[in-house]
């Protein structure tokens, strides 16, 4: 018996130590970062920055280590992050627009690819530890941080003097291929968790497809539609799983029904991105 005490105990104390280590291990810090909202616009344009939303992998610098926006470590070469400042970082890894897939397989790796980390920059957005206004910390740490290393760089920010310019700028970096906008409050201090004077703005599209089979639901849906396979008129095939009422799921669209879905963009495999029911368009006809 008192052996197995001992054991018991030894075991108590592995896991304090384990989860002590953890919470200094720069993973906890990560989960406490500054989230973007889809609130309105509020009060006039010009108390904005504006820069491009990258659609990249969010990551975290806690001065020693880069981390995922879950808390998790992220294996880079050495010399990437080199000559990082020894304070925390918000922001994407990015390799250009239109290559989430590939940057995001590359921070899935456990042993960095070398040869491509090479390809990636650290796009700093903001600056936790500051106790400066948005506006104020973009303007000292896009200096203080200049050419302090080839991997870092800190996301431009401008400003519209009006709406119609806004939608201008969204205009291009959408049909160049980007995703979107965030806004940020110049007055804004760093908060952690949803700020509402941190908006991202995202155009989404509409297109038609064909229902040409039913994926079944699970858990709450168990026994209900759990997704829609559709066909675009080119060919393409994908799975629509949201934008349904409850009812909708109990009877959903007739295969061969054509159906309107909204999305956020194309992935490179040229499938619909976020792809969300909307309404049934042309029903099937059914033969007597």
């Amino acid at each position: 018996m008192k052996t197995l005490n001992r054991k018991w105990g030894e075991l108590a104390l592995f896991l304090l130590l384990f989860m002590a280590l953890s919470s200094v291990a720069g993973g906890e810090d990560a989960k406490f970062i500054q989230l973007a909202t889809d609130a309105e616009i509020e009060g006039e344009i010009t108390q904005y920055l504006i820069s491009e939303k990258l659609d990249g992998v969010r990551g975290f610098w806690d001065g020693e280590q880069l981390y995922t926006r879950s808390g998790l470590r992220i294996a880079t070469p050495a010399w990437f992050t080199h000559h990082f400042p020894t304070y925390p970082l918000d922001g994407e890894l990015w390799m250009g627009r239109g290559t989430f897939e590939q940057v995001s397989g590359l921070v899935r790796r456990k042993t960095p690819l070398e040869s491509e980390w090479k390809k990636v920059t650290f796009m700093v957005f903001d600056f936790p530890d500051s106790k400066l206004p948005f506006g104020q910390r973009y303007q000292f740490y896009e200096k203080a941080l200049a050419d302090i290393s080839p991997y870092l760089s800190v996301i431009e920010q401008i400003q519209v003097a009006n709406v119609e310019q806004l939608d201008g700028k969204l205009a291009l970096v959408v049909n160049g291929g980007g995703e979107g906008l965030m806004l940020h409050k110049q007055d804004a201090l760093y908060v952690a968790g949803r700020n509402r004077d941190l908006i991202k703005l995202k155009p989404f599209y509409d297109a038609e497809a064909t229902v040409i089979a039913y994926l079944p639901g699970k858990g709450k849906f168990s026994g209900l539609l759990g997704a829609l396979l559709v066909e675009t008129p080119e060919g393409v095939r994908f799975k629509i799983g949201t934008g349904f009422s409850l009812e909708e799921r109990r009877q959903p669209p007739k295969l061969g029904d054509i159906i309107t879905y909204k999305y956020l963009g194309l992935t490179q495999k040229g499938t619909p991105r976020f792809a969300s029911f909307l309404r049934v368009r042309v029903k099937v006809k059914v033969t007597p």
